[in-house]
């Protein structure tokens, strides 16, 4: 199993967090709210308006998003969706716990304040203009930054 910290349309109450758990996909099992340790650009692009966190470390803020324990099936599956290399990037990232619905994660005790490792969706393939467009802490689609993302259904 994997630890993945999702920012964007994957968390609980955005519009593709429904993928996170149809059974096709693989397992995934939500563990805690976090943030990133250090800042970044969380910014929203393109003609889609999606949420992109652009790998420059210590520009932005430190982002908040939710970690989930993965097995490879879904790890696939999130590379499939985040299009992998082209679009985004797996790296890893260290985040912090800010609270915690499970005891332990393997062998491992989550707390919060405690530090891990969990792979991120990150970009360096963006636009020019993209690191200076508004960032934001926390992503919401429904927000009131007015740019309303667009299904992948409702793409042409």
């Amino acid at each position: 199993m994997t630890r993945v910290f999702v920012y964007g349309t994957l968390k609980k109450g955005q519009p593709n967090y429904y993928r996170m758990f149809e059974s096709v996909n693989g397992k995934a099992e939500f563990l805690a709210s976090a943030r990133t340790t250090q800042k970044y650009p969380l910014v929203i692009a393109g003609k889609y308006n999606i949420p992109f966190l652009l790998n420059i470390p210590g520009k932005g803020h430190r982002v908040r998003g939710e970690i989930y324990r993965v097995d490879d099936k879904m790890l696939k599956f999130l590379d499939e969706f985040e299009t992998v290399p082209s679009m985004y990037q797996r790296t890893e990232v260290e985040v912090q716990v800010e609270e915690c619905v499970g005891e332990t994660d393997g062998e491992e005790k989550l707390r919060a304040g405690s530090i891990i490792e969990a792979f991120v969706y990150s970009t360096t393939t963006y636009q020019p203009d993209w690191p200076s467009l508004p960032t934001y802490e926390s992503y919401d689609a429904y927000g009131d930054h007015g740019l309303e993302y667009v299904t992948r259904e409702g793409r042409d």
